[in-house]
Parts: structure tokens; sequence; C-alpha cells
């Protein structure tokens, strides 16, 4: 559980430099009317990114300054959105600074970096509810309200709103897909039929892989059949001879002769063998070759007709690879892949089919399950607000009523919501309910908003009548209020003293007091006091403990000291307080 452990507070109002150290259970702040008590809910005000205002600066000095330390349990929300801010944690504790310049120039800084008031803002809700006249967070927020409630509701809420989170994010990521697949038809049908025609393009041609590269080939020989056929004759010739000139030399015969010259002689010498060897494959490959040659000019197609019909396939050829590919590999690979693709296209109709039955179940359940949210929030709602009810006539409100309003707003169309009690209904990630706490405070009193419903005297008492009910249920670690105990006494004084310190249990609480009743109670009572010059120091902010707590809570009850009567009626309240305790 985050811990606030102590503020120092320098040069804001009437506070010339003090340390304000807190228990980590119920602290009280006491001290004379004006000695400067509030300045510890303004101090926490501004660490939570309240409104800088030049005038809480110190008279003479340039700037107001106030530091808290916060101890944070690694992994809560209050330290992941510190350390996504950049701040560093120092020993398991989180600290807070903020200045306001007499200018009215505000910084703020959180684990050693400097960041955005905002931020601070948002750490307010996972750190600390403050309750006082002037200065209200936490369970008057509707939104929070709804989770606290359905906390304080238990399992009773818990196992539906699970089911219906779970069918409420499948319904988001089928509705998302069915937007995409309906909005984007006009597009889809488009790509569709591009890719039949090119498909059937491909089709009508019906290209074999590599064709285009055989048929290049095959032209090029075509075009130049009489100069291919006119070398090869020529060539044969020279190797082979001319049958009809008996005088001609040719290679044939040169090299035969060649041969002939050697091997009468080869058996003499191995070196001059192994040339008539090499001049014997000479004579080999010269035979292949001209007969090669004699074979190629014999089967040389010059035909004319051919060619033109070469021709044409390779201009056919060349309209697919213009549109579809660099070459025939190219395009047939994409023939493949737009099939795949026009398969898929024309699938989207019974895809469509499919995410809409499947919504439509999906809706239907929400409303199931949205109903049970409804009826079991209502349930808790009732047990809710006869605690609450009970507590406030413990505080000195005896009449006063507490209620949840728990509503629905109406769907633009069935469409768009789910039916809860028969009504087509707007619905988000939590259901379809919004959630008020709303306060009577007198019979035949209007239920209003707690925050209208109260006046500023009552607001904090029924806040922490609230807060009592909810201790365990609400996140907030730290609680503070001021003016708790405003229109209180006697009795009804006690009572609030004992439901701070029932509250202390499960969470932190801070309180400005004047009240003994309630100082009794704390863990720690802080002591505010002024110097003679009118301003609070460092020595000015002490803990009261033993001896000096029973003198300042005689001082309380009587404004005297060393009244006989008031200190018995101290160690009286102290007894008390340590009994419950």
């Amino acid at each position: 559980m985050s811990v606030l452990e102590e503020m120092r507070i320098r040069s804001l109002g009437v506070i010339d430099d003090a340390v304000v150290e807190l228990s980590p259970g119920f602290t009280a702040v006491t001290g004379e009317t004006g000695a400067g008590k509030t300045m510890v809910v303004t101090s926490l005000g501004l660490l939570l990114g309240g409104r800088a205002d030049p005038a809480l600066v110190r008279v003479g000095a340039k700037a107001a300054v106030v530091e808290g330390r916060i101890t944070v349990s690694e992994g809560d929300a209050a330290a992941l959105r510190a350390e996504e801010a950049g701040a560093e944690l120092d020993d398991g504790a989180l600290l807070i600074s903020r200045t306001v310049s007499a200018e009215g120039r505000s910084r703020a800084h959180l684990g050693g970096r400097s960041v955005p008031v905002g931020v601070l803002t948002e750490l307010a809700d996972e750190l600390v509810a403050v309750h006082g006249q002037t200065d209200q967070q936490g369970l008057l927020k509707p939104a929070r309200q709804r989770g606290a409630l359905d906390r304080y509701a238990g399992d009773g809420v818990e196992v539906p709103h699970a089911k219906y989170a779970a069918a409420y994010r499948r319904l988001r990521a089928v509705a998302t897909e069915l937007d995409e697949l309906t909005i984007r038809a006009r597009e889809r049908a488009q790509e569709a039929d591009l890719l039949r025609f090119g498909l059937n393009e491909v089709a009508a041609v019906e290209p074999l892989p590599g064709e285009d590269v055989e048929l290049a080939a095959e032209a090029e020989r075509l075009g130049h059949a009489e100069a291919l056929a006119s070398a090869a004759s020529l060539a044969h010739t020279a190797l082979a001879g001319n049958p009809e000139d008996p005088e001609s030399v040719d290679a044939t015969t040169v090299v035969a002769a060649a041969g002939q010259a050697l091997d009468g002689v080869r058996a003499h010498d191995p070196a001059l063998a192994a040339l008539a060897d090499r001049v014997g494959e000479i004579s080999i490959l010269l035979a292949d070759v001209s007969g090669e040659l004699a074979g190629y000019a014999d089967q040389l197609d010059a035909d004319p007709l051919r060619l033109a019909a070469v021709e044409e396939r390779r201009a056919a050829l060349t309209a697919l690879t213009r549109k579809y590919g660099e070459d025939i590999a190219a395009v047939l690979a994409w023939a493949q892949e737009g099939a795949g693709r026009l398969t898929e296209l024309e699938g989207d109709d019974e895809r469509i089919g499919e995410l809409t039955a499947e919504r439509d179940a999906l809706r239907a359940e929400l409303s199931v399950l949205g109903q049970a949210l409804t009826d079991a929030r209502t349930e808790a709602a009732a047990r809710f607000a006869d605690a609450v009810t009970e507590e406030l006539a413990s505080l000195a409100m005896p009449h006063a009523r507490v209620s949840f309003a728990i509503r629905q707003t109406e769907a633009a169309d069935e469409a768009s919501g789910i039916d809860i009690g028969g009504r087509s209904v707007v619905y988000g990630p939590s259901g379809a309910d919004e959630v008020e706490l709303l306060l009577a405070p007198h019979p035949g009193a209007q239920p209003r908003p707690i925050a209208k419903g109260a006046s500023g005297g009552e607001l904090s008492r029924v806040m922490l009548a609230v807060e009592v009910v909810f201790a365990g249920s609400d996140p907030v670690p730290t609680y503070l209020f001021d003016e708790v105990d405003a229109g209180v006494g006697g009795k009804a004084a006690v009572e609030v003293g004992r439901r701070l310190a029932k509250l202390a249990r499960s969470a932190q609480v801070v309180v400005v007091t004047h009240l003994p009743q309630v100082a009794a109670f704390a863990d720690r009572q802080l002591l505010v006091e002024k110097t003679v010059d009118g301003s609070v120091t460092r020595s000015g902010v002490t803990v009261l403990e033993g001896e000096d707590r029973v003198r300042e809570l005689s001082r309380m009850l009587a404004g005297q000291e060393d009244s006989e009567t008031a200190r018995a009626h101290a160690e009286e309240l102290l007894a008390t307080a340590r009994a419950d305790g």
C-alpha cells in the first residue's frame, strides 16, 4: 500500500519552513485557529497537481515549495505511471516536488524528473482522496462510484462482469472486422473485377514457364536463317572440302596428312607421340564439327510462316508481361497469387454473414449479462445505502438518506444498443449502467448528487461515511479530511473519531481537526504552532506524545492547557480511543 510519509513545506502562506511527518495509520493535525493547519491540505493539493495560486507564496519569498515522499509498492498503478513519466524511485519511495513562484509560474518534479503538472493530477486519483469544503476528489466522480460499488458488491458483480467484459471485447473485434468488410465492399468488388479480368487474360494466352525465353531465341534464329545457313555451308566446306572441286584444300585433309606424317616416326620419341595423339584428337573433332554443320544446315527452318507465328505468340506474351510481370515467370506468379486473393474476396459475402450472425448473438448475450450486472448493482446499492445512512445517523446527520441512481441512456437505435429492461440502451466495457451516489439531507428533500446535496460542513462527514463503508473496496491508499468535524460536537464528534480510526485500519488517514474527540483517536497527533512573528517554522510542527498530547487535548477542550477538569477529560478521551483500538 502507498503511504505518504512526510511533506516539507517552505514559504507557503504562514508556513516559513516546516516538515509534516505522517503516520501510516491515522494522523490528526491540530492547532489554534489561523495557525496554518489548512496549509497541510493546500500543500497536498499542490503535490497532486492543484491550481498554483501566487497568493499562496509567503510575503517576501520568491517561491513556495512543497516536497512530498510517498512509499509505493512496485508494480502498482502509481509507480507504473511515474515510471512512464521517467521518474525514478528512491529506495521504494516516490519524491514529488511542486514550486510556485511569486509571479505565478509553476514547476513540478517527479522522481527527480521535471514533468507536466498534469502528470501529478493523474497520480492523484491513485494516491489520495481529498475531502474538504473546497477540494473534492475520489468518490465524488461518478466513474469511480461505479467501480467502487462493483468492488463493494464482490462476486455478485465480479462474475457477470468478467463474462460481460469477455463478450464485449469479442463483440468489438467482430464489429471492427464487419465494419471493415462492409465499408470497403465497393473497393473489394472493384479489386475482384480487376483480378478476374487479368486472370482471364492470362488464362486465354495459356503461357508456359520459360516460353518467352525459348521463343525469343527461336525468333532470333528464324530472322537470320539465310545468313546462318550460308555460314554453316562455308564452314562445312572449309572443314570437309568441296566434292565438286578435287583441287580444293580443306582442314580435314590437311590435319589427316599431318597425322600420317607423325604416325611414321612416333615410336622414336614419346614427346612426338603425344603431339601425334593431339593431332588425332583434332582430326576427330573436325569430323564431328563438320558433320554437325552439315546437319545444322539441313535442319535449319527458314519458313517465314513459322517466323510470323512465333512473333505473334511473342506479342501475346509481351501484352501479359506489360501488365502483370517483368517476364512470364513473374506473370505466372501473379496469376497464382491473384487467384488466391480472388478466392478470399469472393468469400467476403459469406464472411459478412457469419460475422453478422455472431454479432447479433453476442449482443443478445450482452443483454443478458448486462441485465445481470444491473440487477447485482441494484441489490448491492441498496445494501450500501442502508450502511451509509446508518453511519450518518451517528455522525450528527440522523435524517440524511443516501441512495444510488442506476440509470441507462437510451440508444439512438436498436442496432447501436443492447436490451436492458425492454429498452435499447447505450453500453460500454463495464455494462450499460450509469451509477451516481445521491444524498437527501433531510426528510422531504429531493435526492441530489452528494457533491450538491450536502453543505460544505456536511460533505466531509458524508464522504467519511461513504469511505468507511467502502473501506477495502476503494483502492485509494490515503484519505485526507478537512472540516470533517464542522458543526459536530459531543457524542457525534466521538463517533467521527471512531470512524476515522476504523477507516485507518485499511488505509492512511490524515485529518485536519479542531475537535479533541477526533484527535484522541489518532495514532499520531501533529501540533501546528506559530512563532511570535506569526510564522510557522520547522519547530512549529511537532509530534505530540505523552504529557504534551494531554496538554494539547486539554487546550482544545477548554482553551486552557492546565485545567484539571480538561486534563481529566483529555485522559478519558485517550483511554476511550485506546480501548476502541
